[in-house]
This record gives structure tokens, C-alpha cells and sequence, in this order.
């Protein structure tokens, strides 16, 4: 994957045996949050205009974190199937200073059951967020949007999250 390809947008797909409502409260609820994923408290004021945080966890602290690791704005909320919001990682000076992208989640019944939940991460202009976010600099920055999501996945069909390496 080339740096320009990594700049637009990038759409993570996964399917999920899961209730809509259980993704939708495993994305928006501190309590889920902290168990899956880098382990971040996320808070949310679902309506339009109401902030979003994720606040650092323990380990994120110990390495050198800053207390609120991501930040943005909620644009659209419509439990429990769409949320779009504005997203800057606060943990990379660099990072940080592209600004604000724009996340989109979608959460739709699939077919046989569960749930595919569509990740749109619109990275235009941030050209070392797309890099940090694709899983690309897995020994520096993490597995990405698909270690999160495979994470949360994990959580919500076994009870136990993916390893935090």
C-alpha cells in the first residue's frame, strides 16, 4: 500500500454475530469500550454538535500518553445503526496537528443473522493518521482500524477480547 492510497478513504467491513443494538452500545459505551481495541474510555453525546472522547488507558498512560488520546464531534447519530463523527488522534504531535477526519459508522442486519458493520474512515489530508490507522505501522502504532475491529469482534461473539500484544 502506497502513502497516496492510504490518504482517501479507507473501509473496513466486518460481520459480527451480534445484535445491532450490542455493536452500537460495544462502539458508544465507556464500559464496552475499555475492553476491546487499545482499551480507551470512549464517551459520547449522541447528538449533533455533542462531543466524542476516548480518554487513555492505563498502559496508554504508562507509555506516555496524553489523558485524552482521540477526540472529535458528533455529526450523526441514529441508533443503533449510523454514526458519523469527526476523529483526531491527539497521541502523535504529527498526527495531531493534521486535524479533525471524518468516521462513519454503519450497522446493518446481515443475512443468516449478525451484523455487518461497515468502518468509512475519510483520511483526506492526513497522510500520516491513514498510515497510523491502516495497520501498516503495526510495530509502532498498532493493527489499525483492523485490529480494533477484529478485537470488537471478538469481544461481542466469545465474551474474551483479541490479545493486546
Amino acid at each position: 500500500m502506497t502513502n497516496d492510497t492510504l490518504t482517501t478513504v479507507q473501509v473496513h467491513r466486518i460481520f459480527i454475530n451480534a445484535s445491532a443494538q450490542a455493536v452500537w452500545d460495544a462502539v458508544t459505551s465507556p464500559g464496552w469500550s475499555e475492553r476491546y481495541g487499545y482499551g480507551g474510555s470512549t464517551t459520547y453525546d449522541l447528538r449533533p454538535g455533542g462531543a466524542y472522547q476516548v480518554k487513555a488507558s492505563p498502559e496508554m498512560l504508562d507509555f506516555g500518553a496524553p489523558e485524552i488520546v482521540v477526540d472529535g464531534e458528533v455529526i450523526e447519530a441514529d441508533p443503533p445503526r449510523k454514526l458519523v463523527q469527526t476523529w483526531r488522534m491527539l497521541m502523535d504531535p504529527e498526527a495531531a496537528a493534521e486535524g479533525f477526519t471524518r468516521l462513519t459508522y454503519e450497522i446493518e442486519d446481515a443475512p443468516g443473522g449478525g451484523v455487518r458493520l461497515t468502518v468509512a474512515h475519510d483520511l483526506t489530508g492526513a497522510p500520516k493518521l491513514a498510515l497510523m490507522v491502516s495497520g501498516e505501522m503495526l510495530d509502532s502504532a498498532g493493527g489499525g482500524w483492523d485490529w480494533v475491529l477484529s478485537s470488537l469482534k471478538t469481544l461481542l461473539e466469545t465474551g474474551e477480547p483479541y490479545p493486546r500484544g
